[in-house]
């Protein structure tokens, strides 16, 4: 397929990155009236519910490996397990805009990551670009105010930045399981074990169960299952599989792109004009870090 098409690979990264940007706005959505853990928990039932469709294909031709299982479980562990965590979290203190600012440092991430445990070249360009972009969040972070939107951004902005290690965490897992694994197999996977994993979340004393229906929280809940985890996943594991990793994790700085305008249209959330000046630091920061010559 990818011969006859080769554009097909980017589409679907370019998809993956509109779907996940939705994620902040659909979170906040949610989170209006329902549980953070009952969020990720119903999304995660809708995720696996919907799989069951797809098992046929999911599970046909498997060359599993007992080795590969390390590789699967930790994949599984940084996301969806511990990102989602972080990710609720983080968007119960932060506004959506801010954390799909957060995201567009996933790159570096992974480029840092393939350099600590890969042992990939991380040149001197990625390491400033890194710097600068830290910077950018940092001060995106210390220069946001408390607001309806924001109750407590530094917070929240540090814990979209452990979502993202979580994520890095997975992208660098999931380039060397699709090298054996298909990409709707690996969806599957996610999809399963992150509704087994936050079940017993819904017991614990903190978690508030809903005693009301609302239209937009539970329809939020559904997209989230849905269209971003089993499509944005989709689509993002079809990506990677197709081309390389340092490629497909670039189209991550599309997220904030798409979080702003979504978050601005949907929200009605702003940012300062200080706040824009830190987003666009953050932004060079990643454009500096990437080195072309290396992906061509």
């Amino acid at each position: 397929m990818n011969k006859s098409n080769p554009s097909l690979p980017y589409i679907c990264l370019v998809l993956a990155m509109v779907l996940w940007a939705s994620t902040f706005v659909a979170l906040k959505l949610a989170f209006r009236l329902y549980d953070p853990m009952v969020v990720i928990f119903g999304r995660m039932a809708v995720a696996s519910l919907l799989a069951i469709f797809f098992a046929p294909f999911a599970f046909k031709n498997i060359p599993f490996r007992k080795k590969d299982l390390k590789y699967i479980a930790f994949m599984v562990i940084c996301e969806p397990c511990l990102y989602f965590i972080f990710e609720a979290q983080a968007l119960v203190h932060t506004s959506a805009a801010q954390a799909g600012m957060i995201t567009s440092m996933m790159p570096l991430m992974v480029a840092i990551g393939a350099w600590l445990f890969l042992k990939e070249k991380l040149s001197l360009k990625t390491c400033l670009g890194f710097t600068i972009a830290v910077i950018g969040a940092l001060w995106l972070s210390f220069a946001s105010e408390s607001s309806s939107h924001a109750p407590n951004p530094r917070l929240g902005n540090f814990l979209e930045f452990m979502a993202i290690v979580c994520a890095s965490g997975y992208a660098l897992s999931l380039k060397k399981l699709t090298s054996r694994y298909s990409p709707l197999f690996l969806t599957f996977v996610q999809a399963f074990s992150g509704a087994i994993f936050y079940f017993p979340a819904l017991f614990l004393p903190g978690t508030q169960i809903p005693t009301q229906i609302e239209p937009v929280p539970l329809f939020a809940i559904f997209y989230l299952g849905s269209a971003v985890t089993l499509g944005a996943y989709g689509f993002y594991n079809y990506g990677v599989s197709k081309i390389p990793a340092s490629q497909a994790t670039a189209f991550i700085n599309l997220i904030p792109v798409f979080g702003l305008i979504m978050s601005a249209l949907v929200l009605g959330e702003r940012f300062s004009s200080v706040q824009y000046m830190a987003s666009i630091l953050v932004l060079t920061g990643v454009i500096i870090s990437q080195d072309l010559k290396s992906k061509t």
